[in-house]
This record gives C-alpha cells, sequence and structure tokens, in this order.
C-alpha cells in the first residue's frame, strides 16, 4: 500500500462555524490558526486518515469582545483548553466523489465521535510545481455535549446562543517533502 502525506496549508484553506444567534439570525465565525496532515493511498480511499489542531485562541467572529467571551471559561476557556482536535479512525465511500470520515472531535478535553461529509474536490500542481489536493467538509455538532453550555433565555422565548453549530472546512494541502520524489 502506496500512502503519500500532505500538510495542510493553511494560506488557502479555512476553519469555518455559524450558530443561531436570538433563533432568528446567524453569527458566523473562524479559526485563524490550525494545523494537520492527510494520509492518502491513491488505490483505497477508506484507508485515508486526518489530524488536524486548531488554536481555540485563534477564533475570530469580527467582534473582539465575543471573540473575548467565547475564549473565557464561559465557553471554550482556551487558557485551560487551548487547542480543539481532531483524529480520524474510519473513511467510508460516499455518494459520488464524497467521502464519509469518522473521527475523534475533541474539545474542552470531551471527546465525541463526528462524521463529516467531505467532497474530494481534486488535485493539481501549483506554479512552483508543488502537488496539492483539494476537500470540502461539513459536520454539527451540539455544542452542550462538550462542554460549551453558557446561554440566556429571552424575554420573547428562546435562547441566545443555539445548541447546534454548523462547520464547514476548505482544504488544500500540500504534498510532503518525503513523498514528493515518490
Amino acid at each position: 500500500m502506496a500512502t503519500t502525506t500532505w500538510n495542510i496549508d493553511t494560506t488557502h484553506s479555512g476553519i469555518n462555524f455559524s450558530v443561531r444567534h436570538m433563533v432568528i439570525s446567524k453569527v458566523r465565525g473562524s479559526f485563524r490558526a490550525f494545523a494537520g496532515t492527510v494520509t492518502l493511498d491513491e488505490q483505497a480511499a477508506t484507508a485515508a486518515s486526518v489530524t488536524a489542531r486548531i488554536e481555540v485562541a485563534s477564533i475570530d467572529t469580527g467582534v473582539e469582545q465575543r471573540d473575548g467571551h467565547l475564549r473565557s471559561p464561559d465557553f471554550f476557556d482556551a487558557e485551560k483548553y487551548p487547542a480543539i482536535t481532531f483524529q480520524s479512525t474510519k473513511v467510508q465511500k460516499g455518494a459520488g466523489n464524497h467521502l464519509v470520515v469518522t473521527g475523534n472531535l475533541t474539545i474542552r478535553d470531551v471527546t465525541r465521535e463526528v462524521s463529516l461529509d467531505v467532497e474530494q474536490l481534486g488535485t493539481g500542481k501549483d506554479p512552483w510545481g508543488n502537488e496539492r489536493v483539494a476537500f470540502a467538509a461539513k459536520t454539527s455538532i451540539n455544542r452542550g455535549d462538550y462542554g460549551l453550555k453558557w446561554n440566556q433565555a429571552l424575554e420573547a422565548g428562546g435562547v441566545l446562543v443555539g445548541e447546534k453549530i454548523d462547520i464547514e472546512l476548505e482544504v488544500q494541502a500540500v504534498k510532503a517533502a518525503a513523498d514528493k520524489a515518490a
């Protein structure tokens, strides 16, 4: 089995999320600092694996006061739990050019299994001769499952922050130097 390792290119990738605010709208944000690798086997897509580490303090919703609250013990507690991690455990073929990547997502030292719907977007060489591969992935999690329970009741009913977090990833990865000659 010939596997290749690809390093996530953080300048051409994104980790984005959205959550309902006041029941009626969505707040969107992203994490700016992260790293990870993808291991691929061209003969067997299901032999792939993914590892990723996201720096919690890099959360960015475009509002510094809100970002500070998200970093606080009310939410992520970035000082005590500085990273979110993902380690795949299984890859299955999905419909068309999709894969279902299942793995362990750890937030605030709470690990839960999640499945991502991953679309394989293709491969290509950049102008400098580096081989690249790209994927788009989606999943949703319940923030309460990870201890992110802070909320406020609204006078008109409902709560300030929704429970469901929609996560969207755009990942571009570069073939690792050790695998370029292969």
